[in-house]
């Protein structure tokens, strides 16, 4: 596809678009805005007025020149003068004539809010926040179409690429057995010294070594022993599934398990692990969501937590000449994988926002609508009256995991969406090894985040897609 035709009307125009969060994705949006003809990115929010200030100023803009707006008349004033605006409150909007607004604040209620604030003042709204996508992204996407507005995923992150990949491969006629990306963080094993280093995080691992060929063993055996043997390891990490229940809500694809097989796997096995049973991988059904842990050695090339499909071998001659230009193919013949080794966060985000503004299109799904929910799962006993506060980079809940179930309707026995959990009390007492259920969670009636879900949830089924 010629991106430069495809996006020509960023000729004619400039796209005007406004960060919500200026962290670490928001930053490297607003950094590669300024290099890129046809888009404006001069706004920045934060709940701190210098850090938006900051970000901008960083990003290439002049400090001299940065307003740092409180109210709508002054943000007025900044826009007409021409100044990169800092704000905190993002009602502010609804005084700029922004395009399209970037929610990347990573906070699931404040994202709920913040979506809703663009949608009513007519923007599109490019979600970086998959928290609040997990929740409530197919409601936000229906709101949106009303108003002739997208609310899309973003390129530069793991769910839009993946969605680009998978209908790429349907496109061009491949059959999807797997579809999913490599995790968060790399497993460098060191065989000089017996030991693995994930996410900063070195451990000995005595025996690994004679799993790190799969030496003619079945696929499922060695995927057992080097999770038991790499134990000590986290091997499923909430922001995976997340990015999964995004996908899955966007394409109708659904896991093997509920906390998907996540298999430590060198880049070559790839389609050995995510293969049929019946051809000596992991899977039960075909087009199903997971998630590889990538294996490799010091100084070996990483997945860069890129994207992959598998896809069926249909002709064995094709196949045979592609495993020899260097693709991956499972041993067998049977299976081969695909893979978008990146994502470049705020760098490549470009095209999602040209996408909504210039095609009035979605990076995601064309009618999103609930598939699958992220649900909450106690991992240890959890007391009655325990906050379960969402913390760290990945917005994590101690001792709470997650699972892709169903997609339900909120209820006292369902499930409870993971990030309408976050930061909620528990009214019950509850067992390691549980479900977390909404009776368990005394949920906030002011919640946004809970509106726009119940909003969801009253949707009739038969309904999504019109």
């Amino acid at each position: 596809m010629n991106h430069l035709r495809y996006f020509a009307g960023r000729e004619t125009r400039t796209v005007d678009c406004a960060v919500i969060g200026s962290g670490g994705f928001g930053r490297s949006f607003l950094s590669q805005a300024r290099h890129i003809r046809g888009l404006r990115c001069r706004v920045a929010f934060d709940r701190e007025l210098s850090v938006a200030a900051d970000a901008l100023a960083a990003t290439g803009h002049d400090r001299a020149g940065i307003a740092e707006c409180r109210d709508a008349a002054s943000v007025r004033a900044a826009w007409a003068a021409g100044h990169a605006i800092a704000a905190t409150e993002p009602a502010l909007l609804a005084e700029m004539p922004v395009e399209v607004v970037l929610e990347a604040t990573g906070n699931p209620e404040a994202g709920a809010r913040h979506a809703r604030i663009a949608i009513e003042a007519g923007m599109h709204v490019v979600m970086v926040t998959k928290e609040t996508d997990s929740v409530v992204g197919p409601i936000l996407s229906r709101l949106a179409a009303a108003k002739g507005r997208v609310v899309t995923p973003i390129d530069g992150d793991q769910p839009s690429l993946l969605i680009g990949l998978a209908t790429w491969a349907d496109v061009v006629g491949l059959e999807i057995i797997a579809a999913g990306k490599s995790s968060e963080y790399d497993f460098v094993f060191d065989p000089a010294t017996d030991s693995i280093t994930s996410n900063g995080r070195t451990v000995a691992v005595p025996g690994f070594a004679d799993w790190l060929d799969a030496g003619g063993r079945p696929w499922p055996v060695v995927a057992d022993a080097r999770g038991r043997l790499a134990g000590v390891l986290p091997q499923r990490a909430v922001p995976d599934l997340c990015e999964m229940t995004v996908v899955a809500n966007a394409l109708g694809m659904r896991p093997d398990r509920a906390d998907l097989h996540a298999p430590i796997a060198r880049i070559p096995e790839v389609a050995d692990f995510m293969a049929l049973k019946t051809d000596g991988g992991l899977l039960s059904s075909k087009g199903c969501l997971d998630v590889f842990h990538c294996l490799r050695l010091p100084g070996e090339p990483s997945f860069a937590g890129g994207v992959f499909v598998t896809v069926a071998c249909k002709d064995d001659e094709s196949w045979q000449m592609l495993r020899e230009k260097g693709h991956v193919v499972a041993a067998n013949g049977r299976t081969a994988m695909i893979g978008l080794p990146r994502h470049l966060l705020g760098l490549e985000a470009a095209t999602t926002v040209f996408e909504a503004a210039l095609l009035g299109l979605s990076s995601g799904g064309t009618n999103p609508r609930p598939v699958i929910d992220l649900t909450a799962h106690a991992d240890a006993d959890l007391a009655a009256g325990t906050i379960l506060t969402a913390a760290g980079h990945h917005h994590t809940i101690a001792d709470v995991s997650a699972r892709m179930t169903p997609a339900a309707a909120l209820a006292d026995d369902a499930p409870i969406p993971y990030y309408l959990a976050a930061n909620r009390r528990l009214i019950r007492d509850l067992r390691a090894g549980q479900p977390i259920r909404c009776a368990d969670v005394e949920l906030d009636e002011t919640s946004e985040l809970l509106r726009l879900r119940r909003a969801q949830d009253a949707v009739p089924p038969g309904d999504w897609g019109r």
